[in-house]
């Protein structure tokens, strides 16, 4: 049977294709052989997991260590209690041990110790029965919190100074963050600010996402196996979507090898990939499924709102913004300011916000379609303005981001006019005080419609102009004669949205004649 494409969620099965981990930590095999302490940090679903079992299984084949991977991730579950976190993590290690190395290979029995001692002594007598010198990956490092995440990097510490004979010779702790940014308090509130209690750290190692090159080589391993082919315009979109982030990669691979194209050996195309990027988005797998948990995080919130409304992010705290480059859903791009990880989380966490008023809407006739099937511009203004006046005030309350919670509610109505017969893709950044918002609908007719949407708030001029030359050059990219502006009063003091909701035609800087929306 052919390897799959890993796209490993929280319990990290077995690996397939993968790159060497030479290629993704150049760095960790030099600070291995110096008999390091180090750190591997990067975002969520990065591949650090991957790339340290591939360098654990490349040390243990050059003869020289006894290298594995082993999670502390069990002891979340008792961070109140670290006696209990240490015989949870240590029978964890053992059952690691012996699912990865040869039986001569697994560790001893582990002594009996005290409580806030036994990890400490769990690895001396590893590390002296061994028959090589032992490396030691240890992966979730900071699932670990308070007095448990204290106690476990103080026995690390302590032990270093026993190496190589009677502790780890090398050894690295695998997490989201920095060590200096583990939490340990109750709330995640405070930090340890500084390397202590695991100063004996020698560096701090990141994991880019892959480059264009790395994902042509990601893919060539399944060519070189099964004779498939990725067309390089395919790869390169594939790039572009995901920015390399790995589990994208592997996720729009999988999900076009083996259910759009049904594992038939045809070469993957650029269709293929988008169709593949639609389908991770509809059903919002596991990891797209985990990063809507997190946007319903304060401090999450607090980062990607202004992102959204295209508004300053303002006077956040450091630890915020970092926090979601941490999670992977913002980056910082060369060319200045935050913005959003890649495309399809673009695409994915308005569209996960949407979903709250989208499960709210009342059932809607499509009497926005033509007698043939086709989408009816003016039709479908008609069906919009009567949705508003009647359902868009009670929908306002029902989304969690208020500063976006009309764009929110618009997005959810335009769903569910293209429910499966065509797509709404959304631009948006910050500083720029608007979203753009393209629909494009299948049909005997295809029809494509450019949204710029705008919000009037308290204090602000009215931001008809700057909408309309916006939409003029969203317009131009769309290669469209017209479009809709929509702006939203949300100023305070305002009568009833069924009463101030209107629509009529207006014209741009650049001549075009379009539909102004007030609601």
């Amino acid at each position: 049977m052919p390897r799959r494409f890993n796209v490993a969620g929280p319990c990290k099965p077995e690996i397939h294709y993968m790159l060497p981990a030479a290629a993704r930590v150049p760095l960790a095999r030099r600070l291995v052989a110096d008999q390091n302490y180090f750190v591997i940090h990067a975002p969520r679903q990065s591949g650090k997991t991957t790339a340290m079992i591939g360098l654990a299984q490349e040390l243990m084949a050059s003869g020289e260590y006894v290298a594995v991977l082993v999670s502390v991730e069990v002891g979340a579950a008792f961070n109140d209690d670290p006696g209990a976190a240490e015989l949870a993590i240590l029978d964890e290690w053992r059952t690691s041990a012996q699912i990865r190395l040869p039986t001569h290979l697994w560790p001893p029995q582990w002594p009996q110790g005290n409580q806030g001692q036994r990890i400490r002594a769990a690895l001396s007598a590893w590390a002296a029965a061994a028959p090589r010198p032992l490396v030691l990956f240890i992966d979730e490092i900071d699932a670990l919190r308070d007095d448990t995440l204290i106690s476990v990097l103080r026995q690390l510490r302590t032990g270093y100074f026993d190496r190589p004979d009677n502790f780890p010779w090398s050894l690295a702790l695998i997490g989201l963050r920095d060590v200096r940014d583990y939490k340990v308090a109750a709330g995640g509130s405070d930090r340890l600010n500084t390397a202590s209690p695991f100063n004996i750290k020698t560096r701090s190692l990141g994991i880019d996402n892959f480059t264009l090159e790395d994902v042509a080589a990601l893919y060539q391993q399944h060519t070189t196996e099964s004779g498939q082919v990725f067309l390089p315009d395919a790869v390169a979109y594939t790039f572009e979507l995901s920015q390399g982030q790995p589990w994208l990669v592997n996720a729009l691979a999988k999900a076009t090898v083996e259910e759009i194209l049904d594992d038939q050996p045809l070469p993957v195309t650029v269709e293929h990939i988008a169709a593949a990027k639609e389908l991770l988005i509809q059903r919002q797998d596991t990891h797209l499924d985990s990063l809507a948990e997190r946007l319903r995080e304060q401090r999450v919130r607090r980062v990607i709102e202004p992102m959204l409304a295209g508004t300053a992010l303002g006077d956040l705290p450091a630890d915020d913004r970092q926090f979601v480059i941490d999670l992977g859903l913002a980056r910082r791009d060369p060319a200045g300011g935050l913005v959003i990880a890649n495309p399809i989380y673009r695409e994915v966490i308005p569209r996960v916000l949407a979903n709250s008023p989208q499960d709210s809407l009342p059932h809607i006739s499509p009497s926005w379609l033509s007698a043939n099937g086709s989408l009816d511009a003016d039709k479908l203004l008609d069906a919009f303005l009567a949705f508003w006046r009647q359902h868009g005030q009670p929908l306002l309350g029902s989304v969690h981001y208020h500063e976006i919670a009309a764009q929110l509610v618009m997005m959810a109505f335009l769903h569910r006019v293209v429910n499966g017969s065509g797509t709404l893709d959304r631009e948006y950044a910050i500083g720029t005080r608007r979203m753009d918002l393209c629909l494009r609908y299948r049909g005997p007719q295809p029809v494509t419609l450019g949204i710029e949407l705008k919000v009037w708030r308290d204090g602000e001029e009215y931001p008809l102009e700057e909408g309309l030359a916006q939409l003029d050059v969203y317009l131009d990219g769309l290669g469209l004669p017209s479009g809709w502006l929509v702006i939203f009063d949300r100023r305070s003091g305002q009568p009833a949205i069924a009463k101030r909701t209107m629509a009529g035609p207006v014209a741009t800087p650049a001549g075009r004649t379009i539909t102004l929306i007030r609601a």
